[in-house]
């Protein structure tokens, strides 16, 4: 076998801007939506009391992905990163590996990039303002690509103040509560998924909440009345309905398959998005391997076409 290229964190950053991240998601859906990728359920581990692994396994275009990643929500206090893991990215017709690739950045990178895609096919058209709940990695990248898709300006609210410092920094933005950022255009709420952000009180005609935190069981950042009384989307039902925000609302009878959309027949043109100006939409991102695998595949093509610098390892 050929010598391996690895990207690590900053190599795969350098490898897919924002721009190109959304534009690989968005027709990474357009693609999962028409059969053309495929994406089996994800694979949860649990390691409790401390967090969980997860594996996502994805095709499409001759290539295949496995992704092997966690959530240890105590690791910052051990001066570690919550989420960890790798990728491999291999030839769907001969299995030989293509790359590895670290992914964190790739997760950080697709979950940015999800988030300006929902709000283009969901939120209102004159929607602007952008309310950021949670300046962790992934707020950080969500509102980075939501200003590169011309969103903003925006408030970033976090418990960590110097977190939502640092970001309102770098994109111009401003500081504030939680209960400033909710009342933005656009609300993305990026938090551990272990305490609720979003209450009925918090929903205002013509809003869109993207839910980017609750990516497991057991997780939740809205509460189920709030859930229950908007116009709802997801990334995936299947994964979705067991595992994201919509979960709690569908084991209490309050939301039912015929009431969800999935994004890329949003964007596909087969499904209805936003039902009206006034409506309040809620799109559930739980995290898909197909945005990972649009992701990766735009760094092979980066490497292959001299772009960037990989490292490499005989196997």
């Amino acid at each position: 076998m050929p010598p391996l290229p690895v990207l690590d964190h900053d190599a795969v950053l350098a490898a897919v801007t924002p721009q190109a991240a959304i534009d690989r998601v968005g027709e990474a859906f357009l693609r999962f939506a028409s059969g053309e990728w495929v994406m089996p359920p994800k694979v949860y581990l649990q390691s409790p009391p401390d967090g969980d692994f997860r594996a996502m396994p994805a095709r499409g275009d001759g290539l295949a992905l496995l992704k092997w990643i966690t959530s240890f929500p105590g690791n910052p206090a051990r001066g570690l990163p919550t989420v960890t893991g790798v990728i491999c990215l291999s030839d769907a017709t001969t299995g030989q590996p293509l790359m590895l690739l670290d992914a964190r950045s790739v997760t950080a990178l697709r979950t940015g990039a999800v988030a300006a895609v929902a709000a283009r096919a969901l939120a209102r058209e004159e929607a602007r303002s952008v309310g950021i709940v949670g300046c962790g990695l992934h707020g950080v990248w969500a509102a980075r690509c939501l200003a590169t898709a011309g969103y903003g300006p925006g408030i970033c609210a976090d418990p960590d103040a110097r977190a939502a410092q640092r970001l309102a920094a770098e994109l111009g933005w401003s500081v504030g509560s939680r209960a400033d950022a909710v009342r933005s255009d656009v609300v993305c709420c990026v938090t551990p998924g272990a305490e609720i952000v979003i209450d009925t009180g918090d929903l205002r005609a013509g809003v869109h909440l993207n839910m980017l935190g609750a990516d497991g069981p057991g997780k939740a950042e809205a509460t189920i009345g709030a859930v229950a009384s908007c116009a709802l989307f997801c990334d995936e039902w299947a994964q979705a309905s067991h595992g994201g925000e919509l979960t709690g609302a569908i084991e209490a009878g309050l939301v039912t398959r015929d009431r969800v959309t999935e994004l890329g027949d949003v964007l596909a043109g087969t499904a209805p998005g936003r039902p009206d100006p006034q409506a309040v939409t809620l799109f559930d991102s739980t995290g898909l391997a197909i945005q990972d695998l649009a992701v990766a595949a735009a760094a092979l093509q980066a490497w292959r076409a001299g772009q960037v610098h990989a490292q490499t390892v005989n196997l």
